[in-house]
């Protein structure tokens, strides 16, 4: 029996297919201004940012023009120590800061898990340092350290910890702590909400039998919790490196980079190079090599990931 597709005259399209193609039209016709403007904000800006890098743009050299280079600036870049300092900073920023997050966003997130009086409103509580935008909270953490007024200051002296008033901001050892202790305060929270999500996914008849097997707190940790939650972790871990890897706006108010370079993290040292000194080139080219570090970041993350489901 032959179909009505195969009756159909030639060039004429059964009415089923004619419908398939309207919608077709019509969704590529919803998704189409999203493109463009996908297009405008993101990939224009990429595409222009990736030629810079392969000129020599630099404004504070007039009359120079804007030769082309190729690779040279990203060589230059990765040829100078100041690139592997910052790089060293960032990578050194990341990993207290998220070590100290995660510990304490866990420790958090158990407490939470617990059943007591006020844990919803205390749980809303808990996102307020979250909310808070990143300036506000930079602002803060920089009056708190200030060295002449400061409440962390005032609150050493009144416990009999220090003398005189310290200026933790302007030494270099004590500033990359300060910014380390601003971005815990934030971030923390988040953590521990999401750590918290993943807790509530555990069933509660693991830790029954485990109580009934004469299991203590710290081996129920050990044994079910910290395994079964390990996706969880892994997940918030990935998150918080990409992100803490491109930290810029806390270091931009409380210390600018300083002192002696000691805050100067990778992202502040590219935002130098391009709006300070004006070597667009320069700029652009290390914000590419930012975007090389975090994939790379992200496929190890991504693969890790993958090789824990997969046991």
């Amino acid at each position: 029996m032959r179909s009505k597709t195969a009756l159909a005259p030639s060039g004429v399209y059964p009415r089923g297919g004619f419908l398939k193609r309207r919608e077709t039209t019509f969704a590529w016709a919803l998704i189409l201004p999203s493109f463009v403007f996908i297009g405008v904000i993101i990939f224009y800006p990429m595409g222009l940012s990736l030629y810079l890098s392969l000129f020599q743009v630099d404004l504070t050299r007039r009359g120079a023009g804007t030769p082309f280079v190729g690779l040279a600036n990203y060589v230059d870049i990765l040829k100078s120590g100041y690139f592997w300092s910052s790089v060293g900073r960032t990578a050194y920023f990341t990993v207290v800061s998220i070590a100290i997050e995660m510990v304490l966003g866990l420790f958090i997130a158990l407490l939470l898990n617990e059943k007591f009086w006020g844990r919803g409103i205390l749980r809303s509580l808990l996102l307020l340092p979250w909310a808070l935008p990143i300036t506000v909270d930079a602002i803060m953490w920089k009056w708190i350290f200030n060295a002449n007024y400061g409440a962390f200051n005032a609150l050493l002296q009144q416990l009999g910890l220090i003398e005189k008033y310290q200026p933790w901001l302007t030494r270099p050892w004590s500033a990359m702590h300060c910014v380390i202790a601003a971005d815990v305060w934030k971030v923390t929270p988040l953590v521990a909400l999401l750590l918290l999500a993943g807790l509530q996914t555990i069933p509660r008849e693991l830790y029954e039998a485990a109580e009934v097997d004469g299991a203590g707190w710290f081996r129920s940790l050990w044994k079910i919790t910290i395994p079964l939650l390990g996706p969880t972790m892994t997940v918030v871990l990935v998150l918080r490196t990409l992100d803490a890897f491109r930290v810029f706006d806390i270091v931009y108010v409380m210390t600018q980079g300083g002192p002696a370079n000691a805050t100067k993290v990778i992202s502040f040292l590219t935002y130098q190079e391009a709006f300070k000194f004006l070597h667009f080139s320069r700029g652009a080219a290390l914000s590419y090599l930012i975007t090389l570090i975090v994939a790379i970041l992200a496929l190890l993350y991504t693969r890790a990931m993958k090789r824990q489901v997969e046991y």
